[in-house]
């Protein structure tokens, strides 16, 4: 580590990773600020830095670092930062405190949970911390590992275990076992808990199809036609039970139902061909991650799929877990399912792929269809995937021409109208309403605008007062004033 990368640093200013203290003066700040990065992403704390980036180091002495060791004896259970100590000219010091995100979050410091959220440091939620230590039990002692109570073969899909055993066998993903005995298939897709009790996961992926189940609302499918961009009017209003695979197949014909079709004609046949309006792949994707990632322990939860004028969403009941966020799920990063016996049964089906590629594939297969990959929004206690459809502006209504024999012809360049500019503030309040999370870029992505259009849309409208701003610029979310 050398000078020129703490002046790097210092330039670039506090953020949601970086901290900044004059001297070890303020120790115990830092601890907790070293507390939060243990329990978020992990950071990096520089002593001899001033809050504005001013690099001016420090005098480190063996009794300087003594005090440090002992005051890191705070936190609960152990953490271990990396010191590191950085020459900067003069006879002063940086040092540079790095520790990762812990694998046994929460961690306190002093009898006291920190979390950092953007630039600051805060005493973490109730809410979080008990999130975090379910997250920690969570390999040992999770919802669908449990023994599923009054539950035995009898009543489950036999036709969907000898399915899911064949296609895995097929794929090369499980061995033969000899036999189709429910119990033995069950036992190979280990599925059975406490000797040959049935756990959770597999009521979830074999209950019988169309059966609602007292002790298992939640295996449900809502499914949604909406007349408009908002909730005010159905035009197709459904709900299903059954097990997962059954309820993921209805999802997909609802949508070869109700999504447009796009039309084209192909070079050398006399016929137009007919194709969903969005890749059927991404949409089975998406939909596959809703019902391997929600949280099953929620009884009134289920998998909602909604089709709009301008948009399609998939929404998962549940949280983002082990750090991760929507930003994060479009780059790369590791497999951590919420699920994993339910996604290691669908990864064997041959409906998932393993290593937490799921969205970068959403992502590539609409950009291949040349269309913008979908936005995921995490509010609390849900998911949502948006898919924008093609050639629509989320939050305005479509404009209608009917032809002679009724029907919507086909839009062509040259009388597609140009938009005003009063179309953008009205779309922003129309997409906040739905989505009051997104940021200015993903704004801009969904309405096909520049950024600072997007921006200078935004200001106006919360000069006018038609627009808030609940919490911090950079964390809170959009409030559209009625």
């Amino acid at each position: 580590m050398t000078p020129d990368q703490i002046t790097a640093w210092a330039a670039s200013g506090e953020s949601e990773t970086l901290e900044f203290k004059k001297s070890t003066a303020e120790k115990d700040r830092a601890c907790r600020t070293l507390c939060a990065f243990a329990n978020g992403q992990g950071g990096r704390l520089l002593f001899g830095v001033t809050p504005a980036g001013k690099l001016v180091g420090q005098t480190v002495t063996d009794h300087t670092l003594e005090e440090l060791a002992q005051e890191f004896q705070g936190f609960e259970p152990p953490l271990f930062p990396l010191v590191e100590r950085v020459d900067v000219g003069a006879g002063r010091e940086v040092l540079v405190l790095t520790v990762a995100r812990t694998a046994r979050a929460p961690v306190a410091f002093r009898g006291v949970a920190y979390e950092r959220v953007l630039n600051t440091t805060r005493t973490m939620p109730r809410e979080m911390y008990q999130r975090l230590l379910l997250e920690e039990m969570h390999a040992i002692e999770r919802w669908e590992n449990q023994p599923a109570e009054g539950w035995d073969v009898s009543r489950l899909d036999s036709r969907e275990m000898v399915l899911t055993l064949e296609e895995s066998i097929r794929r090369g993903r499980i061995d033969d076992p000899g036999t189709r005995e429910p119990l033995e298939i069950l036992r190979g897709l280990g599925l059975l808990v406490g000797g040959d009790r049935l756990s959770r996961a597999a009521v979830v992926l074999f209950c019988k199809d169309e059966e609602p189940q007292p002790d298992f609302p939640q295996l449900l499918l809502k499914v949604a036609r909406f007349k408009g961009v908002n909730r005010d009017e159905f035009l197709d209003n459904r709900q299903f039970h059954g097990n997962a695979f059954a309820l993921m197949r209805r999802a997909e014909r609802f949508l070869i139902e109700s999504l447009p079709v796009a039309g084209r004609i192909v070079p050398g046949r006399m016929e137009r061909v007919d194709t969903p309006l969005l890749p059927v792949e991404a949409l089975r994707e998406a939909l596959a991650n809703a019902f391997v990632h929600r949280d099953y322990a929620i009884g009134g939860g289920s998998v909602g799929v909604g089709l709009y004028d301008d948009r399609l969403e998939i929404i998962s009941i549940g949280d983002l877990h082990f750090g991760l966020t929507p930003e994060a799920l479009f780059r790369e990063h590791e497999s951590k399912p919420w699920n994993p016996m339910i996604a290691r049964t669908f990864y064997r089906r041959g409906i998932i792929e393993t290593w937490g590629r799921g969205t970068l594939k959403i992502a590539r297969l609409m950009r291949e269809a040349g269309h913008e990959p979908p936005t995921v929004f995490a509010r609390e206690g849900a998911v949502i995937v948006t898919f924008g459809l093609p050639g629509k502006v989320p939050g305005k209504m479509p404009r209608k021409r009917q032809g002679n024999d009724g029907e919507t012809p086909q839009k062509t360049p040259q009388k597609t109208p140009q938009k005003t500019p009063q179309s953008t503030p009205v779309a922003i309040l129309e997409l906040l309403k739905q989505q009051p999370g997104l940021t200015f870029a993903q704004m801009a992505a969904l309405l096909g605008k520049s950024e600072s259009a997007v921006k200078r849309a935004v200001r106006k409208l919360r000069e006018s007062g038609r627009l808030g701003r609940i919490g911090p610029d950079k964390g809170g979310h959009w409030k559209v004033k009625e």
